[in-house]
């Protein structure tokens, strides 16, 4: 049996940051050399070595196969994004045939079939597509999905197996849109973000400037290629800037998370990984007291350990530093960074060999100005510096009229830069509310200091635990779904916990009185929530008439937050 090599972390052809007009001119340089991806079993063991010349041609292939069908410029192709060579060679073939691939998420562990097919079936409406092509062992829930949108469902297997008649392939232009990016949380209101082949090209040669990559340099990722961080930052880019990378499935990082470090450890030439806080806690976590740890890793040669996609925690980054300290992990690796599918991916990064930078804010602050309940004593969160704006993109902060805020002032999180989304897929409305005269409203909180920026607080409404986004209405609308509940009874936000995790909060307007009917409440209320999202919350019972409103009616997250932090809102006491 022939032994499996990893495709080189070096070959001969020059490097290119990403200078080409389109994706496809990407992947036509890339295949010029013998780099590629590298696909990894849970053990970290090889399995597919698959070279950028190999993607090429099985990507051309799907897009013959895909003209053949009648699918063009401008139509979409949904494509479930599981790890490995037959959704990147889709990704690509749609991108080959001029159609809009649209990655869409696999199961959870959480929720059961009905609630993914639900979650499919919404996203599949929102982006019309022509086709739904998915693994064949999730045909029973994807093919039923497709079904009830009205698309039509083929395993990648079946539709590998076609015929690839030779057909002229369109001629892309620069300012055609690449794919489309559905942020992971929202179920009943997803947004399209789409991204053009300039805005794409541009962000990925800003961040690998960013990054200062090198020759020789290598990329591991287990993050899914549904997100954001996983498919800009984790495929295209490695194609883009001819770097070849090694995959673990994120299901197999989720069962051993310590073979992602392993995989760093093996591969003499890995200098670049990305991870969520979460990622990094996770394996600080699995370390015992009997590993030894200099012994199993040796994480030397990793010398950007990017950090992005919810918020950082100073504290769990400082366990990671413990915890592989002496497997030659260094803490200047760390790399934060803050971005959005909206500005393709990233808008700031932090300059390598930084490292880890905070500042102490005080939680009234944070709040809004809102000052602690009398007689308690302020607290103070640790802010991470999350970088300076990549190349061709402007970072303002502005009030909530839009006036721009000096230093160290919080405020919204602007941006306007090349790699800015054209905007949300049929949607105007959304379009209009967060892209003016070209700046995009991230929605996002923080403020500047010294050019670099400081993110407070993640969306104004966003619920962002463990790397995924959470809609808030997904939540309130499950609540309701419950007995004795209706729109406007609940709100739910983000806090951060005691033990200074970032956690979702629910506060429900509850009408009886007896102590055993409400803690019976609270525990319906908490399970039907994980259920349906799969995150634990905290659950608060508060009186009627306590959420407060805006000036036209609707319900203020914001304000339910600022005023329960600062004990404003004061919870029915389940414990009396």
């Amino acid at each position: 049996m022939t032994e499996i090599v990893v495709t080189p972390s070096d070959d001969a052809i020059p490097r290119r940051f990403s200078d080409f007009a389109t994706l496809g001119e990407a992947l036509d340089y890339a295949a010029k050399g013998l780099k590629g991806f590298n696909f990894h079993d849970a053990r970290g063991t090889l399995v597919r070595a698959y070279g950028y010349a190999e993607l090429r041609d099985d990507a051309l292939a799907h897009a013959r196969r895909m003209v053949a069908r009648g699918i063009g410029r401008g139509d979409r192709v949904a494509l479930i994004a599981e790890t490995g060579p037959e959704f990147a060679s889709l990704f690509f073939g749609a991108v080959y045939a001029g159609a809009w691939p649209v990655p869409l998420p696999l199961p959870t562990s959480f929720g059961g079939a009905s609630a993914y097919v639900d979650q499919l079936k919404v996203q599949l409406d929102s982006c019309d597509p022509l086709m739904l092509i998915y693994p064949a062992d999730l045909a029973a829930m994807a093919g039923e999905a497709a079904r009830q949108a009205g698309v039509v469902g083929i395993s990648w297997q079946d539709f590998a197996g076609e015929a690839a008649p030779d057909a002229p392939l369109p001629a892309a232009d620069p300012d055609d849109i690449a794919y489309l990016q559905y942020s992971s949380g929202s179920t009943r209101f997803p947004h399209g973000v789409a991204v053009t082949h300039r805005a794409l090209l541009n962000n990925l040669a800003a961040h690998s400037h960013g990054m200062l990559v090198r020759p020789g340099d290598r990329c591991v990722s287990w993050l899914p290629w549904y997100h954001d961080m996983g498919l800009v930052g984790c495929m295209l880019s490695p194609v883009a800037n001819q770097v070849s990378a090694d995959y673990l499935k994120t299901e197999d990082f989720a069962r051993r998370p310590l073979a992602w470090l392993d995989l760093i450890s093996r591969n003499p030439g890995t200098t670049l990984s990305y991870s969520p806080t979460f990622g990094y806690d996770i394996c600080a976590r699995r370390v015992s007291s009997q590993m030894h740890v200099a012994e199993r890793f040796d994480l030397s040669r990793w010398r950007v350990a990017g950090n992005g996609a919810d918020m950082i925690r100073p504290d769990v980054m400082q366990s990671f530093v413990e915890a592989f300290g002496d497997a030659g992990f260094n803490a200047r690796a760390f790399l934060p960074s803050y971005g959005l599918a909206e500005a393709t991916l990233a808008v700031t990064i932090m300059p390598p060999g930084e490292g880890i930078v905070v500042e102490m804010v005080a939680e009234s602050e944070l709040a809004g100005g809102t000052p602690p309940a009398a007689g308690a004593a302020e607290r103070f969160r640790a802010v991470v510096n999350c970088g300076r704006p990549v190349r061709d993109m402007a970072v303002e902060i502005r009030s909530d009229d839009g006036a721009p805020l000096p230093e160290r002032a919080i405020g919204k999180v602007w941006c306007r830069g090349g790699s800015v989304m054209t905007g949300y897929f049929r949607d105007p409305e959304a379009t209009a509310a967060c892209l003016v005269d070209g700046w995009l409203d991230t929605g996002d909180m923080g403020y500047m200091s010294g050019g670099y920026l400081y993110i407070v607080g993640r969306a104004k409404d966003m619920i962002i635990v463990n790397g995924k986004n959470h809609w808030p209405q997904d939540i309130e609308w499950a609540v309701e779904q419950l007995p004795g509940f209706k729109a406007g009874d609940i709100a739910a936000f983000a806090i951060t916990t005691p033990a200074g995790e970032e956690a979702p909060a629910v506060l429900v307007q509850c009408r009886t009185a007896d102590p055993a009917e409400r803690a019976r409440l609270r525990d319906a209320i908490r399970e039907r929530v994980r259920q349906v999202t799969g995150m634990n919350c905290v659950v608060e019972l508060v009186p009627p008439r306590t959420l407060p409103r805006t000036s036209s009616g609707k319900l203020s997250r914001t304000k339910a937050r600022n005023l329960y932090l600062s004990g404003q809102i004061r919870p029915y006491d389940l414990a009396a």
